[in-house]
């Protein structure tokens, strides 16, 4: 560790000692979490609306405030967007973070508080580096410069400018504290265009001849951006760009199908890749170990916890009579839809991710998925984390293929009671040959998720999957039609309707498609 960095690295000791305390006193801290979190509450509408005080029990809590969706806050966030006060934290909330979700077709726009932005989204941001200073001792990393990328929208007005709204990175980046600010690339403007083609220039402008150290941001656009890099500098490798470059902190969609293709852009062996949880409405996990798949459930940020077996969520949409479990009920091995109280202003609210346990003293997670963002439609229950690891497993097998975008989605052919799994995949680099890639793809899926294995059996349920392959770019462009270019936006990987995949297909095939904006 160089001087820089051995020096700021002294102030983390302290905080590494507390997350040390994850493993034996976790319920403990949720708990502090708790009360720290009704004691807000109960000075705001929301808490003399449900009765609740600095003295509401867990159980009492639970019994009198529902499990709720956006749609069940929608109504109190749009009296915060107009500069009402206590609403549903103390005093007014003038920022907002952006997101038009994968599963509604209208934006949502999450309370982010001061109190909020600092205690869990900048904690969630220093803690993931003393993490990896931890880890990897040898580490620069204050003696050269972080490249983020983010920002997809410049923060706008809202309510006759009483309130903003922007992506969360974009408002991470119009409160960055000094430190951070030094440290970053490209710069605070350049980060906020709107535009995201003029950006992206900008951004290769400013960071081509720069001493980059680390990354942060989303797989799929920061591999853009790095290509982008490349064809400015006329390199081979972005290691001969930045031979200092030694992390990617990312998150946002899962890095499995990007792994290989960072491999190759980047053929360092210091180069270490360092996933994280975090979201509009919190930072949630951090990968503490590098020999572990599961990340560290951070237990301190004003969030507290709960968790509903995945196979107990009800497919309308109505969580009243759902049983949600505490952090100590939870089980290995199993799915849940989880449920967060926070700081920031949501109440039992589900956020629409689903996780599983890989270890419970200290608590990790892997994200498996979306809780609409699934395919069930013979009850084979596939998710997106099946997907992922299929995907890499056929790869892995044609020793080709790299894939860079994909969406599946069920077909069904109900005059034989049966059906299928189509995919639509853009590749990064094509399989040798794509009947046996796509062979190879179902092979893996089947060992992977016995259900759909179950399904599979001598094509009873269901045939074999078969794999569309989309031209260089086809996802960008519906991202674009979209008005989604940049951030966290993404399609979804699987859904049990065909909207997606059939908006894509359209799209590759020219046709008019007129519901690309429905």
């Amino acid at each position: 560790m160089d001087l820089k960095t051995s020096l700021v690295y002294q102030v983390a000791k302290l905080r590494l000692r507390r997350i040390e305390q994850y493993a034996t006193r976790a319920e403990e801290l949720q708990a502090e979490q708790l009360r720290h979190i009704l004691a807000r509450a109960a000075r705001t509408d929301f808490g003399r609306r449900y009765g609740l005080t600095r003295k509401t029990t867990y159980s009492s809590y639970c019994t009198d405030v529902p499990i709720v969706d956006y749609e069940g806050l929608k109504d109190d966030i749009e009296r915060m967007t107009r500069g009402e006060r206590d609403v549903l934290v103390p005093g007014s909330c003038q920022w907002f973070a952006k997101s038009s979700g994968t599963t509604s077709d209208r934006s949502k726009y999450i309370p982010v508080p001061y109190l909020h932005l600092q205690d869990c989204h900048y904690r969630g941001g220093s803690d993931a580096l003393w993490i990896y200073l931890r880890n990897y001792p040898d580490s620069r990393f204050f003696s050269t410069k972080g490249l983020v990328l983010g920002g997809s929208h410049s923060p706008m007005p809202l309510s006759g400018g009483k309130a903003f709204s922007g992506d969360l990175s974009a408002i991470l980046v119009e409160h960055m504290p000094l430190l951070g600010d030094m440290l970053r690339v490209p710069s605070r403007e350049t980060l906020l265009m709107s535009e995201w083609t003029a950006k992206m220039q900008a951004i290769v402008q400013e960071v081509a001849t720069a001493r980059v150290g680390s990354l942060s941001g989303v797989p799929s656009w920061m591999l853009v951006l790095l290509k982008e890099v490349l064809q400015a500098t006329g390199r081979e490798s972005i290691t001969e760009v930045w031979p200092d470059l030694e992390v990617f902190f990312h998150g946002g969609i899962s890095f499995t199908p990007y792994r290989s293709t960072y491999a190759e852009l980047i053929p360092s062996e210091r180069m270490r890749y360092e996933e994280t949880y975090n979201a509009s409405e919190g930072f949630f996990a951090i990968q503490d170990d590098p020999a572990e798949a599961g990340m560290l459930l951070m237990l301190d940020y004003g969030i507290f916890y709960e968790f509903i077996p995945l196979d107990e969520l009800p497919a309308s949409g109505d969580y009243s009579s759902c049983r949600a479990l505490r952090l100590e009920e939870v089980e290995l091995g199993r799915d849940y839809a989880m449920v967060i109280s926070t700081l920031g202003g949501l109440y039992r609210y589900i956020i629409g991710d689903t996780v599983r346990f890989t270890s419970l003293h200290p608590y990790r997670i892997v994200i498996t998925g979306r809780t609409k963002h699934f395919i069930n439609a013979f009850g084979e229950e596939v998710m997106v984390a099946n997907t992922d690891a299929a995907l890499s497993e056929a790869c892995r097998h044609d020793g080709r293929a790299r894939v860079s975008e994909y969406t599946a989605a069920p077909r069904f052919f109900l005059d034989e009671g049966k059906g299928r799994h189509e995919w639509l995949i853009e590749f990064e680099e094509p399989p040798r040959d794509l009947a046996t890639f796509t062979s190879d793809l179902d092979t893996a899926l089947r060992a992977l998720n016995s259900d759909y294995d179950a399904k599979r059996y001598e094509d009873m349920t269901l045939l074999p999957l078969s794999v569309e392959v989309a031209p260089q770019g086809l996802f960008h462009r519906w991202l674009e039609a979209e008005g989604k270019l940049g951030g966290q936006h993404k399609v979804p990987r699987l859904a049990n309707s065909r909207h997606y995949l059939d908006a894509l297909l359209r799209l590759r095939d020219g046709a008019p498609d007129p519901l690309l904006h429905a």
